[in-house]
């Protein structure tokens, strides 16, 4: 094997929100920060480079409950390092200075991840650039991942031939009971569940709201909720280096 592919560097592309409130109720949202640490420090640990971008690049708002339950459940071991990897210069400086979706390529990326949050709810089904770019990916065989309602962002995706690229796909995302029990479903702009199900997306849930539930239909891997992520990361791993 020659070395320039030895050493070829393995890319995977993030993809974080840009709104920072809700429409209707005006309360804080954005980014669900440890759908983003656990991906990245998981992936990190094996190799992996990352790049983070945004429909609109520049800065990624965090939703203030992501920060403030890490510290509530530490004891369990669940956060995944989420507050230390916060306190990293660095790394908040790429949440900052996002990378605007429009001048990104799938050409540099062995897989594309779409991180959760409310945020991504308003943006992520609009993008026109995000649907080009998993078209891009899920066609050209390349991973294509999201957690919780980072789904939102494959509902408007098609393939080449015009059909929805969650057609007959088994997929997740965060469930319609799981909006209710958090008090949150007045607020949302659509459920995610149902508008999978329209897409005639295979959709399935865990038995108990918010554990761990994690979808794979060929490149397509898919987690349910945050609690998912760091499944999704370790099926995104495996799936690369088969």
């Amino acid at each position: 094997m020659r070395k320039d592919i030895m050493t070829m560097t393995k890319k995977v592309l993030i993809i974080t929100t840009n709104i920072d409130s809700f429409e209707t109720i005006g309360f804080k949202t954005g980014l669900w920060l440890s759908e983003l640490v656990t991906f990245y420090n998981t992936l990190e640990k094996a190799g992996y480079e990352m790049d983070i971008a945004s429909p609109q690049g520049g800065k990624t708002p965090l939703d203030p409950q992501s920060l403030i339950l890490p510290h509530l459940i530490s004891a369990t071991g669940l956060n995944g390092g989420v507050t230390n990897k916060y306190q990293d210069q660095a790394f908040a400086q790429k949440l900052e200075h996002t990378l605007p979706l429009n001048f990104v390529k799938a050409d540099k990326y062995e897989a594309i991840y779409l991180t959760g949050g409310h945020g991504v709810m308003y943006d992520y089904p609009h993008s026109k650039a995000l649907q080009n770019l998993l078209t891009d990916f899920y066609e050209k065989g390349k991973v294509v991942s999201a957690v919780c309602h980072g789904s939102a962002g494959l509902l408007n995706a098609k393939l080449s031939n015009g059909t929805p690229l969650l057609y007959g796909k088994r997929v997740t995302g965060y469930s319609w009971l799981e909006e209710k029990l958090a008090r949150i479903d007045h607020a949302v702009p659509f459920n995610l569940e149902a508008e999978i199900k329209a897409q005639h997306g295979i959709y399935s849930s865990s038995i108990i709201p918010f554990n761990t539930h994690v979808v794979q239909d060929g490149n397509l891997i898919t987690g349910q909720n945050p609690k998912s992520t760091k499944k999704v990361a370790q099926t995104v791993i495996r799936f690369l280096e088969k």
